[in-house]
């Protein structure tokens, strides 16, 4: 009941965040001082991931590069006594563990991204996570959370988060009925419905637990929304055959595909950093002192008018 193996589609063009995207990866914008992809990575990892299957496009090599051992800059860290650095680049990619890079010709969606690691998963359980969704699971990571319910249930297993209702467009929303603490069954799932269409407010988001069937469905899978195979379809024709479970996992969520949620996360992530948390703090408490001084003097000026 262990999952080896995680992908990750990480092919998309990120448009919101041109022009920073324009020669590198979403999935290579930093929290604070890691990429975005390299917190994905170290989930899976936790979770107990040993393969870890990039479906790339092009002009995303700085990811290949950024899990490929860098030999010039290693020795150079080395030569300058630079001993904490070089443990933290060498342990990008722990021993043990195995890096694929499968190249998606077409940006068909996120259904076609996870067929494409098919001849890499085989006929495996395995792990799907979105590297622009960010989640601090606190005490355990999202991932580890919803592998400790796939060891009891031995199904799939999807993250969920609820959403304001007016933001139901944006997700994959599911109807489901509770079986436990967090735990749903899903009976029904929608790609992106309209408020008042959608089935419920759980939402699901960038963390997933497949069985291999999953592989059969999307190969039949048509279009769907935006012209792309969708992930989501699917899901829902798998419902006819299986159980799949929906997990409000324990955390916060960042999303990182849009620029607020970037932001947040970086404040956040570097609120808790370990060296930068207490000049970091004492930064936004002055800046935030200043604006509120601002505000006062602009408050008498206007008294006086």
């Amino acid at each position: 009941m262990r999952i080896r193996k995680a992908v990750f589609p990480v092919a998309g063009m990120g448009t919101r965040f041109l022009p920073a995207t324009k020669a590198s990866a979403k999935e290579m914008l930093p929290v604070v001082d890691k990429p975005l992809i390299q917190y994905a990575v170290q989930e899976a990892i936790n979770a107990g991931a040993q393969e870890l299957i990039f479906i790339t496009g092009r002009s995303k090599n700085s990811i290949m590069d950024h899990f490929d051992k860098a030999y010039e800059l290693e020795a150079e860290l080395e030569a300058r006594g630079k001993q904490k650095l070089l443990e933290t680049v060498q342990d990008i990619v722990p021993s043990g563990v195995t890096c694929i890079f499968i190249r998606q010709s077409e940006a068909l969606g996120l259904g076609h991204a996870v067929l494409c690691a098919w001849p890499a998963v085989g006929d495996e359980d395995f792990y799907v996570i979105l590297a622009d969704d960010l989640i601090d699971g606190r005490l355990q990571p999202a991932l580890s959370q919803m592998h400790r319910v796939y060891q009891q249930y031995g199904t799939s297993v999807l993250a969920v988060q609820r959403v304001p209702k007016e933001e139901t467009g944006s997700y994959g929303v599911v109807d489901a009925q509770p079986i436990g603490p967090g735990l749903n069954e899903i009976k029904r799932i929608v790609e992106k419905p309209k408020p008042e269409e959608a089935p419920s407010n759980l939402a699901v988001v960038g963390r997933y637990i497949l069985t291999p069937r999953i592989f059969k469905l999307l190969e039949r899978t048509q279009r769907g929304a935006g012209g792309e195979i969708q992930l989501t379809d699917a899901i829902s024709a798998m419902l006819n055959e299986q159980t799949v479970l929906a997990y409000e996992f324990e955390g916060t969520r960042y999303d990182c595909g849009s620029k607020l949620g970037y932001l947040r996360a970086n404040v956040e992530y570097g609120l808790k950093h370990p060296d930068l948390a207490d000049e970091f703090k004492a930064y936004l408490t002055s800046l935030t002192a200043g604006w509120h001084h601002g505000a006062e003097h602009v408050g008498t000026i206007v008294k006086k008018g």
